[in-house]
Parts: structure tokens; sequence; C-alpha cells
């Protein structure tokens, strides 16, 4: 079944809207993405070492098994029922992530001296955030709207930074700072039109955010 994803991005703000520790647009945002990054890191993962087994490879996971969406965001039997002996609730779900799963992201920015590294990445970024939502049912909502959601294929990908995007839009409108940069995909489309990059060429974003003008550069030298 297909999963509609801007109802599925109303769906989760409408459940931070009730959650004590969370009051602006800018709040929703902020965490909505931690979860939804693990999301996409897990597909990527298991991407990652469905193509390894295909080549005959062992696939090393960045994560330690504890700490990967499959065995605590939405556990599941190996027949691929959810597994509610093991699924978290309420404080239990609360305390893992505050307890264990963001330090344990925070320590693998000390476990490489490579700063290029996926470990040393994910360390610097949840060296950076808290999770601030303080209901464990509100966080399980958003879980189970979240692990519905699919990356695989370039159509969905661009799908979530187009409605991204629309998110960081929402802050501006809500008063805050965070979305005064924010540049709609028409005006990036159409400057890079005049720009008219070639391949070989280097495309340079030293302000990227979420990305928009490396895509649609992308996007446009493809099509020529």
């Amino acid at each position: 079944m297909a999963v509609n994803l801007s109802q599925s991005f109303k769906q989760i703000d409408d459940i931070l809207r009730k959650d004590d520790g969370l009051a602006t647009a800018l709040d929703y945002i902020e965490q909505t993405s931690w979860i939804l990054f693990l999301k996409y890191f897990a597909e990527t993962e298991a991407t990652d070492a469905e193509r390894a087994e295909l080549a005959g490879k062992e696939h090393s996971y960045i994560f330690d098994e504890k700490f990967r969406w499959s065995n605590w965001a939405l556990p599941r039997t190996a027949n691929g029922d959810v597994d509610h002996d093991r699924k978290l609730l309420g404080d239990d779900l609360i305390n893992f992530v505050n307890q264990e799963l963001f330090p344990y992201l925070k320590s693998l920015r000390d476990i490489s001296d490579d700063q290029l590294s996926m470990q040393y990445k994910v360390g610097e970024i949840f060296g950076d955030i808290t999770n601030r939502i303080r209901d464990g049912y509100n966080l399980r909502e958003i879980i189970e709207i979240v692990d519905q959601l699919k990356f695989r294929s370039l159509d969905e990908q661009h799908e979530m930074s187009e409605l991204y995007e629309g998110h960081i839009q929402q802050m501006g409108n809500a008063g805050r700072n965070g979305g005064e940069y924010y540049t709609p995909r028409s005006l990036i489309r159409a400057m890079i039109a005049v720009l008219d990059p070639k391949v070989g060429e280097t495309i340079y974003d030293p302000a990227c955010g979420s990305g928009g003008f490396l895509v649609e550069s992308y996007k446009y030298m493809l099509e020529k």
C-alpha cells in the first residue's frame, strides 16, 4: 500500500503539537528530522547489505545491533509481524532514547579519527541535538508512521526532499529565522537554467541546506 508522505507529515505534526516539550514548527522539524534520519539510515544500510550479499561479500554495519532501527524502533518477529514483547512504550521508550540511544550515537564521533567517516558524521549530528519529545506514546506513534515511509527509489527521495523543504519554509512562517534563507524550487530551476552547468564542471553550493541547488543541477545535467 502506497504511503501518502504529505499526510504522514501532517499526522506527525499533529502528534507533536500535543507534546509538552514542543511549541513551534522549528521544534517539529528538528524532532522529526532525527527520527527520519535514523529510518533513512536503516534503509540505506539494508540496501548496502543486499548489494554486498549479491556480490558474495559481508556487509559491515555502522551501528551496533542493539541500536539499529529494526531492533529498537519497531522490532519484528521472524515472520515479519511486530514483536509486541520487545516493542518499547511510554517511559521505557523515552528512557531508552535519552539514556542509551542518543549517548551511543554521540559516542560514534569518538571512535573514529577520520572526520569523513560515517561514524564521525553521525556522532557530530547527534552531538548537537537532543530528544525533546517527552511523551513516549507520542514518540511511539511517530515512529510507527515513519516506519511506513520508504526511501529506496529516486522518486521517493525526491518527494521527501520537497516535503522537507516545505517544512523549512514553515519555520519562517512561524516567526523564527529557520526559514529565512529558504529558496523555492521554481527559483532554483530558473537560476540553474541561466547558469547552464555542464557535465565535468564543479557545482559549488557553500550553504546547501537541504541540497536543492545540487539536486536540481544534477537533474538539469542528466536531462541534457
